[in-house]
């Protein structure tokens, strides 16, 4: 199940120079990045957001940590396109690198894959100076930091997103997890990046499908937190449809801020505070469980499930119709699928009590009362999230 491409284990080389670290003709020091602080105390790490600076990822590693070994992790698609490169400039530089190659798509994210996983890096030699190097979309994230937090009771790990959605969403904050069969996300653990790379030049070569799902979290961020961002959006909806660089940065870095301030607050979800970012996901994990999690996109079921908590909240009185149409017309304007598969009601409300905010045996949902502001929701009556899915 998991192909090993990419450069063997190379020996290390001491403490040879760096060489240069040419990609794709593009200069080893992006011209503009910023960072994004995600404040943990000891646990706390950066996010670095630019155009460019994949070229600059040796640095940015040793940077953070004193490991000579990465175990790169990605999957059959970015592999071909990013990982195996990666790996091969990293072993330039004089890394001992190791690429594993699962297949694309949420089916990986299963233990029998991480087992796959541990057994290959234990049969390789990896060991606790190694680190994990997640390069690739929320999958990849997920299951390689699931496999990091593991092994040898937890190795270091970083990640380069390379999804729309992963660089807004998934590579922040900790989470990493694989998938049972009814549940998603169901197994899993917090264990923080020591460090996240994002590069959104990377997004010119994602399919047009998988950017507009992104698009639905980075939506998610207007409604839950942020009117002004939402307004910005709404506004700027043609530049970033059409990934302008410089809108891409500002939205890339204005989601991760939000998210890194939710996470600082409520890192393992203690307060109530971290499940606002689950607006939209309990209808959405059922949507993805109803299709064996192959029918829709994480991010096109997002998109669906926002639609249905806005109408539920509009349903229970708390927000007003305009606001329901508001977020409508800017899913609509990114061409995101909002009409539902034709999935028994009653199969997804089932699916919806293995959700993780069940409480009591008690449904919750996180439902807007404004733009910019949410709340979770408890003791719902079935027939209302009936009605909300139609």
């Amino acid at each position: 199940m998991i192909p090993t491409g990419g450069p063997p284990f190379k020996p290390r080389a001491g403490s040879a120079a760096l060489l240069p670290f040419p990609w794709y003709g593009v200069p080893h020091v992006a011209e503009q990045t910023s960072t994004v602080r995600v404040a943990l105390a000891e646990r706390s790490y950066d996010i670095q957001i630019g155009s460019g600076n994949l070229s600059g990822l040796s640095a940015f590693l040793r940077h953070r940590s004193s490991s000579g070994h990465a175990v790169l992790v990605t999957d059959t698609t970015v592999d071909g396109l990013y990982a195996d490169q990666l790996g091969d400039e990293l072993a330039e530089q004089q890394w001992e690198v190791q690429v594993l190659v699962v297949e694309a798509g949420e089916q990986s994210k299963a233990i029998e894959v991480a087992t796959e996983l541990w057994e290959t890096m234990l049969a390789e030699g990896t060991d606790r100076q190694s680190l994990v190097l997640a390069v690739g979309g929320g999958v990849v994230g997920d299951l390689a930091g699931f496999v990091a937090a593991t092994f040898a009771r937890g190795l270091e790990f970083f990640q380069v997103p390379t999804t729309l959605l992963a660089q807004v969403d998934s590579s922040v904050g900790g989470k990493v997890g694989i998938n049972l069969p009814g549940a998603k996300n169901m197994v899993g653990a917090f264990w923080q990046p020591q460090g996240v790379l994002i590069d959104v030049d990377v997004l010119q070569t994602l399919p047009a499908r998988e950017y507009r799902a992104g698009l639905a979290e980075v939506v998610k961020y207007g409604v839950i937190l942020d009117a002004d961002f939402f307004a910005y959006l709404e506004d700027h909806r043609d530049a970033i449809q059409a990934q302008d660089p410089t809108a891409l940065r500002y939205v890339v870095e204005r989601c991760c801020r939000l998210k890194a301030d939710v996470v600082a607050a409520d890192e393992r979800e203690t307060t109530g505070l971290r499940a606002v970012l689950n607006y939209g996901h309990t209808f959405a994990h059922a949507l993805e469980a109803a299709g064996n999690y192959g029918a829709l996109l994480h991010g096109e079921a997002v998109a669906m499930g926002m639609m249905c908590a806005a109408r539920l909240a509009a349903r229970l009185g708390r927000m007003d119709q305009a606001l329901v149409d508001r977020q409508q017309a800017l899913l609509e304007a990114w061409q995101l699928p909002l009409t539902l598969p034709d999935y028994p009601g009653e199969e997804l409300v089932n699916l919806m009590y293995r959700d993780k905010k069940v409480a009591a045996g008690q449904l919750r949902f996180v439902l807007p009362d404004r733009l910019g502001h949410v709340e979770v929701v408890g003791d719902v009556r079935v027939d209302d999230v009936l009605a909300a899915l139609q």
